[in-house]
């Protein structure tokens, strides 16, 4: 079923974001964990997809796997980087035949180790906006998931440019957004107040990641450019001095939930959970909340 149509039934919902595990011994637990988090009733999940189509076999199999074993509504990511035409409509087609209404469009970052010129990287769909057109011209059955970046995103100019963006992808198709990760929740509210200012009314989920580690942190931040708040930032580095791992686990779930709370009590649709292909944290982040 297309996510518009499941989220004007059902909201506030939760969400989750899965990627395809890269050795097939590592399927039958990774299943496992997605079994764990059916607890949480998600209205659908996202499964990412590697730069370049490097995992889009994986993709595609995951997603038949979390359709049959859990009875998963699914959303496919698809990167244009790198990608042909041809490319991008074999997998639209793909996902068409198991049956799959939504897709995530993304343009995709710079694939590790890539050296060639920027002008074949993004040759046939430059920006996100014409992957989003193409999408909406070959397969206008399904339903268009589009990236927010409440922070704007690393390329972008300037918030103001990086607004006009978003709002050319819905005028080119999207019906509805899932926002990077990030850890102010004024952000967010702020970065949907100004889409609504330009006319767009399509839903922002709002994107959580709770930080399990320091180690977890630093790397979280080498991938994107959330800013971390003073509070979190003291609250994580005095726990892994004074305690240890384990209280800057706590100290992620506690900063999460107090996120999660304020973002229901401001009526957002729903929650999109990154999960990292882990249970534990999303389930206890999410215990009582909803």
């Amino acid at each position: 079923m297309r996510i518009p149509e499941l989220i004007a039934q059902r909201s506030p919902f939760i969400s989750l974001e899965f990627f395809p595990p890269k050795k097939q011994e590592e399927w039958s637990a990774f299943l496992e964990t997605a079994q764990e988090l059916k607890a949480l009733n998600p209205l659908y999940c996202s499964v990412t997809y590697g730069a370049g189509g490097s995992t889009q076999d994986n993709t595609l199999e995951i997603c038949q796997q979390l359709i049959d074993t859990c009875g998963f509504t699914v959303m496919p990511h698809l990167t244009s980087v790198t990608a042909s035409e041809a490319k991008i409509n074999d997998f639209l087609d793909a996902i068409s035949r198991m049956g799959i209404d939504n897709v995530l469009a993304l343009r995709g970052d710079r694939p590790a180790g890539y050296t060639g010129p920027d002008s074949e990287l993004y040759a046939a769909f430059p920006h996100a906006s014409d992957l989003i057109r193409h999408i909406r011209s070959h397969s206008p059955h399904l339903a268009i998931g589009a990236a927010a970046f409440p922070e704007a995103h690393a390329e972008s100019p300037s918030f103001t440019a990086d607004i006009a963006v978003m709002r050319e992808k819905f005028d080119c198709g999207a019906h509805f957004a899932i926002t990077q990760l990030y850890f102010d929740n004024r952000c967010y509210f702020d970065y949907v107040d100004r889409l609504r200012q330009l006319g767009v009314s399509a839903p922002i989920i709002p994107g959580i990641l709770p930080v399990r580690s320091l180690s977890s942190l630093r790397f979280t931040l080498k991938l994107c450019n959330a800013r971390v708040p003073g509070e979190l930032i003291n609250a994580v580095l005095e726990a892994e001095e004074k305690k240890g791992p384990e209280a800057v686990y706590e100290v992620g779930i506690a900063y999460a939930r107090r996120q999660v709370q304020e973002l229901l009590d401001g009526g957002v649709p729903g929650i999109h959970l990154y999960t990292l292909n882990r249970a534990d944290m999303c389930i206890r982040l999410m215990e009582g909340l909803m």
